[in-house]
């Protein structure tokens, strides 16, 4: 195919182009968000405001979206408390937390939007009619914690100890920063550089390798009075001598002063000719098929969502495959953590740094709907498999990367998590004004950058289906952490405190446990010497729907929604139900 065919279009389409929305009904969940989303799609408001969402077209039919807080919590407070977000946000401080952040919500109307977007492509592709969809937030908040609850739930412990502690470090001089390095040998240079003590470092960095997966790190007291010793030039240059990337965290207030004020994803449709295919019968992505060459978690989330929705998810891995199905506490032999991610798909060893393994790629390529990655910046173009490479053998590929940055800061340090919500500044975001900033140690970003990635691929497929183009999508964590902080950016921009009260989300201590009260609510009187059970009968008669706060994750798997799959390992209940 020549290169002509396949550039950018002039005119950058949307995939809700000619459509309407309306809101209508009581509040919802992630009213705003859903609204802003479907606008920036191309749909057209057509007024109306409350928690159901319907989406008009000629081509398309209705389809409509609705958002509640679930069978138990009211808001989003009490969601984070039963879902077990508070637990695990609150391990490197020793006790539950609640974010300060909207985090349920927003899950839920990133959700909302995807099953909007699958009701319209089955719609378009003659399939299945689907003619509403619901999303909860305790279904939203379930899936956002599904890795802390495989783990919690599998036929063996953790490999690292969970306990109090972690990372951001601060500087003789006062600069607060997060550290990230992926390799044991630059994290020990780093800190001879600062001379830490051998023994600290060598018993640092299994807890800090396993933040990302047990959102605590607690390493020695020793590496944190290493840098509180050493003045913030010098950190830098033990930075670049060792190959760590050091990040200021940086306020809100910064953010927004260099904000651009670009959407969460980008699609870019390309003039290239799209046939489609008969639809088979089943779920709303049944028949296509989505090639995942995704490390970690935002790129694999991504595809799992596609693959809960119907699609058949192909996931490329190294020769030897994924070393992360390895990774403990493992269900059957297979890490519980890689099952929250991957459960249901194919693998296909394919070494994509030999010229006949890239090949093999390109020819699975011509045959898929979606190749989806998250490699790290310019990797796709050096090896040959960037979306001009792959579009020129199959004109209706829809070409999905998932990164840190997406390109747009100059700056940029190593495109993980923590660092983007360092740069960004969700570690102010995240916590109340009586609390220093800190980035969560649960990986918001990840999370919320897989289900933007998802969203933006079902965008594309919609595209594609709606005009017959072939579509690049580029999503980014830098995008979920602008979406995540919007409301708090916003009064930054304004001049007003973009931060909580203090307090905020903070859940009570009763005598055997915690429970958590809808935002804005006071306790006038201790509840330190009830039982949990007196603390919420207590705040009944108040009027107060008060909930337990869910400490240990593996009471969650005893009732409810989750079960446990051909391994053993629990999964959460698909968070969307369609009719």
């Amino acid at each position: 195919m020549a290169t002509a065919a396949i550039s950018a279009v002039g005119r950058a389409a949307g995939p809700l182009d000619g459509l309407r929305f309306e809101g209508s009904g009581p509040p919802g969940a992630a009213d705003a968000l859903v609204a802003e989303h479907l606008r920036l799609l191309g749909a057209r408001p057509d007024g109306g405001s409350g928690g159901r969402f319907t989406v008009t077209g000629r081509d398309v039919g209705d389809v409509i979206a609705g958002t509640s807080w679930g069978e138990t919590a009211t808001d989003e407070a009490t969601v984070q408390a039963a879902t077990g977000i508070m637990a695990v946000h609150g391990r490197r401080d020793g006790a539950p937390r609640g974010l300060a952040v909207d985090y349920a919500a927003t899950a839920t109307g990133v959700l909302a939007v995807q099953g909007l977007l699958a009701g319209l492509l089955a719609g378009v592709r003659g399939g299945g009619r689907i003619a509403q969809v619901e999303v909860s937030a305790e279904r939203a908040g379930l899936l956002t914690v599904s890795q802390y609850l495989a783990a919690a739930g599998a036929e063996e412990g953790e490999a690292a100890e969970l306990g109090a502690g972690g990372p951001p470090f601060t500087s003789i001089d006062g600069t607060v920063f997060e550290l990230e390095t992926l390799d044991p040998g630059v994290w020990a240079a780093f800190w001879r550089a600062l001379d830490a003590p051998e023994e600290a470092i060598r018993r640092g960095w299994r807890p800090f390798q396993f933040r990302y997966a047990t959102a605590c790190a607690p390493f020695p007291e020793t590496l944190h009075k290493a840098v509180r010793a050493s003045l913030w030039q010098r950190i830098r240059d033990a930075a670049a001598s060792s190959g760590a990337d050091v990040c200021p965290l940086r306020s809100l207030g910064d953010r927004a002063a260099e904000y651009d004020g670009a959407p969460p994803w980008q699609l870019t449709p390309y003039a290239a000719t799209y046939a489609a295919a008969r639809v088979p019968d089943g779920l709303p992505l049944a028949g296509f098929t989505v090639l995942e060459a995704g490390r970690r978690i935002q790129a694999p989330l991504a595809a799992h969502v596609l693959g809960l929705l119907g699609a058949e998810v192909i996931r490329i891995e190294p020769p030897g495959g994924d070393p992360l199905r390895g990774m403990p506490p493992a269900c059957s032999g297979i890490s519980a953590r890689w099952l929250a991610l991957n459960r249901g798909k194919k693998a296909v060893e394919v070494d994509i740094k030999s010229p006949s393994g890239r090949e093999r790629l390109r020819e699975m390529a011509a045959d898929a709907d979606v190749f989806l990655h998250n490699w790290a910046p310019g990797k796709a173009a050096e090896l040959g498999l960037d979306h001009e490479d792959l579009a020129a053998a199959n004109r209706g590929l829809v070409y999905a990367y998932t990164s840190g940055w997406a390109g747009r800061l100059a700056d940029a340090p190593m495109g993980t998590d923590f660092m983007v919500q360092a740069r960004t500044g969700v570690g102010e975001a995240v916590r109340p004004a009586d609390e220093p900033p800190a980035p969560s140690l649960m990986t918001l970003l990840d999370v919320l950058g897989g289900l933007l990635g998802a969203e933006a691929v079902l965008a594309g497929l919609l595209l594609r289906e709606r005009t017959g183009h072939g579509v690049r999508v580029d999503s980014s964590l830098l995008g979920a952490a602008d979406v995540l902080t919007a409301p708090a950016r916003v009064r930054a921009a304004q001049g007003l405190d973009p931060r909580q009260p203090a307090g905020f989300r903070r859940p009570l201590r009763t005598a055997d446990g915690w429970i958590a009260l809808p935002d804005h609510s006071a306790i006038p009187y201790d509840l330190s010497e009830l039982s949990t059970d007196q603390a919420l009968e207590r705040m009944r008669d108040r009027g107060l729907a008060a909930v337990p706060v869910v400490i240990d994750l593996a009471d969650l798997l005893s009732a409810g929604p989750i079960r446990r799959d051909a391994h053993g390992a629990p999964a959460v209940p698909t968070p969307w139900s369609f009719a």
